[in-house]
């Protein structure tokens, strides 16, 4: 089957120290499941799961100067 059929977004999440963590999933839940084996345990507690934002990858550049 193609990825085609399953979107994948790009989710923005809260950081406890005020920056943001860029992911991708079909929904949230998934994209912090992605970032779970990308980073390490600590850097996954810094990551607030319920605070996020849906972003649009075209307006990626209006975001990079909060990345954490």
């Amino acid at each position: 089957m193609s990825s085609f059929s399953n979107p994948h977004y790009m989710y923005l999440f809260e950081l406890k120290n005020g920056k943001q963590k860029l992911a991708y999933g079909q929904n949230p839940e998934d994209a912090l499941d992605i970032l779970r084996v990308r980073l390490t345990e600590a850097e996954m507690a810094q990551i607030i799961p319920d605070k996020y934002t849906r972003i649009n990858q075209r307006k990626l550049q209006e975001y990079i100067h909060n990345l954490g």
